[in-house]
């Protein structure tokens, strides 16, 4: 009876073979597209890794992350355009919130937070928190994100004639909508950051900026267009008028970074046209120029030249300011170059720490600025710990 039985067990465990052997084969092309380090080497996954996604995708996870800031700017300037100063600032940036992957395998993230930016030597009153809260959607290269969102999320820094250094470290949050879309061709950028919303005594003020670069070998190929609007408020006094503010850059450029040892080598040229205008008066004014980028990066040592030639690209600074004016004041030169030489104290996933020496030429004098920035993000240890990219740094160094 003993054999027999054994016999029967025998023939049902062939039976089944057929069924495990096909359960087996579920398809988990997904997971290997986003874990594994060789996808094209393996079509076809494990049931159990199958499952494994499965139960992810049902699952509510609690996330959290914290960011840590520190900068000591010194410019020691002696031009028109600026003015000396030495800025010394930590920002602390705790969040929690959720997130959801779908059946497709998207993520739904949710979160909340502040930004608490302290000025070393004062005191409370010199501390300024930014709160911040947005719901997030990723899938396949897809970025969305709606609310108050860290400007860490962009794909590329913002370029200096549209992004101060100073109003980085003050306006840590893009407050509108961030959408996204990159791959190996490269990637296009549309965000619309609501900068004043209108009250007695504030402007109200947007402005939208979408940009793109497309990748082919060495070719790079990219665009930036830029709208900045500036209202009254509703005082709306005498003196008070609308500004706009127009701009459209087109580049061309090379990625030589594998013909040679360097890790990284690219170089940018490009127009940019301009147009902006105070209704009030019904002053216009059309501005154009050239802009040439050279980054170079060799293991802890870097070099970043930017040189403009052209027009005041702020006509109107001298009636709005800074408040519609987000760029560095010295495109405000005909003649302008940038040159930065930086060198990292310290870089993983997790930590970028880096000095830079900064020397600008306004077409008059040289002019010196030493940064020292650490940036900090605990994202970069939980998720990314064993990952070879480094953690950006503010301004993408």
């Amino acid at each position: 009876m003993k054999s027999i039985r054994y016999k029967i067990s025998l023939i049902l465990l062939l039976m089944a073979l057929p069924i495990v052997a096909q359960v087996d084969s579920v398809p988990a092309e997904g997971f290997w597209l986003r874990y594994s380090k060789r996808p094209r080497m393996v079509a076809r996954d494990t049931a159990y890794e199958a499952r494994q996604m499965r139960l992810e995708a049902k699952r509510v996870r609690f996330v959290y992350d914290v960011d840590f800031d520190a900068y000591f700017d010194n410019r020691e300037y002696d031009t028109r355009y600026q003015m000396p100063q030495t800025i010394f600032n930590t920002r602390l940036s705790p969040s929690v919130g959720v997130r959801i992957r779908d059946y497709s395998g998207g993520k739904h993230t949710l979160m909340a937070g502040v930004r608490y930016t302290q000025r070393l030597g004062g005191d409370w009153k010199d501390v300024q928190f930014d709160p911040t809260a947005f719901y997030r959607y990723q899938f396949r290269g897809f970025d969305l994100a709606l609310g108050a969102i860290p400007y860490e999320q962009r794909l590329r820094a913002l370029p200096d004639w549209l992004l101060y250094d100073s109003i980085a470290y003050w306006h840590p949050n893009i407050q509108g909508a961030l959408f996204q879309y990159s791959d190996h061709r490269g990637y296009v950028s549309l965000m619309c950051d609501w900068r004043g919303a209108r009250t007695w005594s504030r402007r109200e003020m947007f402005r939208i900026i979408a940009d793109g670069e497309y990748r082919h070998k060495w070719l790079l190929v990219g665009g930036l267009a830029h709208l900045n609007h500036t209202a009254c408020t509703d005082e709306n006094g005498p003196e008070e008028s609308l500004f706009d503010d127009i701009n459209v850059n087109v580049n061309l450029g090379a990625d030589l970074t594998k013909y040679t040892p360097l890790d990284s080598l690219s170089i940018r040229a490009g127009y940019i046209y301009g147009f902006a205008r105070e209704r009030r008066v019904s002053d216009t004014r059309h501005v154009h120029g050239l802009l040439i980028e050279l980054y170079a990066n060799w293991w802890f040592i870097g070099l970043k030249n930017t040189f403009y030639y052209g027009n005041n690209l702020q006509p109107l600074r001298h009636r709005i300011g800074a408040t519609m004016c987000q760029g560095d004041p010295f495109y405000q030169s005909p003649l302008y170059n940038r040159t930065d030489i930086f060198l990292y104290l310290y870089r993983s996933s997790f930590v970028n720490f880096y000095f830079s020496w900064n020397m600008h030429y306004d077409g008059h004098m040289l002019q010196h600025q030493q940064q020292i920035i650490a940036r900090f993000s605990l994202d970069g240890v939980l998720n990314h710990k064993g990952d070879k990219p480094y953690l950006r740094g503010l301004f993408d160094k």
